[in-house]
């Protein structure tokens, strides 16, 4: 996403503050990241506690169990339903 509140200067000064990398996609280019909105889209609507986490620790460790999951075990459509891991062998 391109928007203004992302491109400002405010915005962007903040982020070197913190020493974060911005990234977005190339301009006209929704596809860029099209495989990262899907895993947090599965991320939220899959696993996350509708409450949230009581600590951040707790949030690192079940994020962690997700990741392992969703590479490991989980299947995709898109890979004829196989897990990311799985599809990846076949393609070595």
């Amino acid at each position: 996403d391109q928007g203004r509140q992302y491109t400002s200067h405010k915005f962007r000064n903040e982020l070197m503050t913190h020493r974060i990398n911005q990234s977005m996609s190339r301009k006209g280019q929704c596809w860029d990241n099209a495989p990262m909105e899907r895993f947090f889209g599965s991320l939220k609507s899959e696993w996350m506690p509708e409450g949230g986490y009581s600590s951040e620790q707790e949030a690192r460790a079940d994020l962690q169990q997700y990741v392992m999951r969703y590479n490991n075990t989980r299947l995709h459509s898109y890979n004829d339903y196989r897990s990311p891991v799985a599809m990846e062998k076949l393609a070595a």
